[in-house]
């Protein structure tokens, strides 16, 4: 039998067509999205169709996982009702703000629902929705996550929306402890009731497609890449791709008043605590272009320059932060001279930048408890020679980075990575079609490269200073 997984990513929808028993890829494809904070659902769809076709219609089940936090609403007739705000963008910060302090502080939202709601959190894009277009808000009738009406669209809506518990604990009105949702909290936001998607089982069947296909419960895009790894409890994961994560599967439930680790739910009926940062890989993107170069220049550029950039520092929040909570913030570069203001040492600045700033995460889920002794590093930076040969320096622990099989990808530079997202959403579709009481065995693909260096401490203390310094700065 056959299984898809689909990873709607913010840039992108991606399809892996596999073999249930094994998880063995026997077919992909993928379609791009506009790029933006917001997006119409009926654009993920369309490139659901362009990348699903001649895959889906192959499947004996399907898993959908994508990105948290979006809001989509829609009206009583299930038509959309305005784009869907997406995880980052960060309109609604006065509104996260404001619903903290009316609903208890930080103390009552982490004991309530596990984390404490930044802009990217769909509870905030609510209650923007009631402050700025109220018309849309007192149409909107349910509220989905856009895994949610992805498998719903799929069951051509012949059935209520589902979520799983992963997913739904990103939104700000669930609570992982107890599996239920907190309607009363997304009613304060919006300043009406509105329904919600029913919470399904990890493994259970939601619907089927017109063509007969089951539909798993899907899930979020962090908890579908934990699922497809097959990530055990105290693995510490960092994911550098459109967004930088770190996080580990747990066996409790996490609520840090701090705010700075959200305390998710996974796809299996566990936990993962999970740091998020909005500026990850783009910064690399953006420092290569402004060098003239591409990502490939950069890490040549990178690597020819000494541990700590000669004392250039970046701050890489170029489009705002969520971790640190920080959503009017802009990039900031500092210790300039004439002599280290060259290519390379911008290259390894911009490099060094994006690592403090998730290594400052790994950091944060040891505050919770979860001790980093290994780092198993993915996402489309990971290809990256430079990223795998700084990251154990400034992680100070040994990192592992999955290896897909087959050869070296254009100029030496590793494969394409394995889409955990899409996989891990086909291993969850695979399960359901099992009714197995555990996920599937799946072996991971290729082997796994293991990268260690002599930590640098002196990069993460600059990297602090200014971190430090800048506090309050727009």
């Amino acid at each position: 039998m056959l299984v898809a997984g689909v990873d709607s990513s913010t840039q992108s929808t991606k399809v892996l067509l596999c073999q249930a028993e094994d998880g063995a890829i026997v077919g992909q494809a993928a379609a791009p999205h506009p790029d933006g904070t917001e997006c119409d659902p009926e654009l993920w769809w369309r490139a659901l169709a362009q990348a699903g076709e001649g895959l889906l219609n192959r499947a004996d089940a399907i898993g959908v996982a994508a990105q948290q936090h979006g809001m989509v609403v829609v009206d009583e007739a299930g038509q959309v009702v305005r784009p869907a705000l997406l995880w980052n963008d960060v309109r609604s910060a006065p509104q996260a703000a404001a619903l903290i302090d009316e609903m208890g502080g930080p103390r009552y939202w982490a004991q309530l629902t596990g984390s404490v709601p930044t802009a990217s959190f769909t509870v905030t894009k609510l209650r923007w929705l009631a402050d700025h277009e109220p018309d849309a808000a007192a149409r909107t009738a349910h509220v989905m996550l856009p895994h949610d009406w992805l498998s719903w669209r799929l069951g051509d809506r012949a059935h209520a929306p589902a979520t799983d518990r992963g997913d739904a604990s990103g939104t700000g009105y669930f609570s992982p402890a107890t599996g239920r949702w907190l309607p009363e909290l997304a009613e304060a936001a919006l300043g009406k009731p509105a329904g919600l998607p029913r919470i399904a089982a990890p493994a259970e069947i939601v619907a089927r497609t017109p063509g007969g296909a089951a539909l798993s419960a899907g899930t979020g895009d962090n908890m579908g890449a934990a699922l497809g790894l097959g990530l055990g409890v105290g693995e510490v994961v960092v994911s550098i791709g459109t967004s930088g994560t770190a996080y580990a599967v747990a066996a409790g439930p996490a609520a840090d008043e701090t705010g700075a680790v959200a305390g998710f739910a996974d796809a299996t009926g566990r936990f993962l605590p999970l740091v998020a940062t909005i500026n990850a890989a783009r910064v690399l993107t953006v420092t290569a272009r402004m060098l003239g170069t591409d990502v490939h220049g950069l890490d040549r550029l990178a690597l020819a320059a000494p541990p700590g950039s000669q004392g250039l520092t970046l701050l890489p929040y170029l489009d705002g932060e969520r971790s640190p909570n920080r959503p009017d913030a802009s990039g900031v570069l500092c210790g300039l001279t004439s002599t280290n203001t060259t290519q390379e040492n911008l290259a390894r600045a911009a490099v060094e930048a994006v690592l403090c700033s998730l290594a400052d995460a790994i950091d944060n889920l040891a505050d919770c408890g979860i001790t980093a002794q290994r780092v198993i590093l993915i996402g489309g930076a990971a290809r990256s020679p430079a990223v795998r040969a700084i990251a154990p320096a400034i992680f100070g622990v040994p990192v592992t980075v999955p290896e897909p099989a087959g050869s070296a990808g254009p100029g030496g530079r590793p494969p394409a990575p394995p889409e955990w997202v899409a996989l891990g959403a086909a291993r969850q579709a695979a399960w359901a079609l099992s009714g197995a009481a555990d996920p599937p065995a799946w072996p991971l693909a290729g082997t796994s490269a293991e990268y260690t260096a002599e930590p640098v401490p002196l990069v993460r203390e600059r990297y602090a200073t200014l971190r430090g310094a800048t506090v309050g700065w727009t």
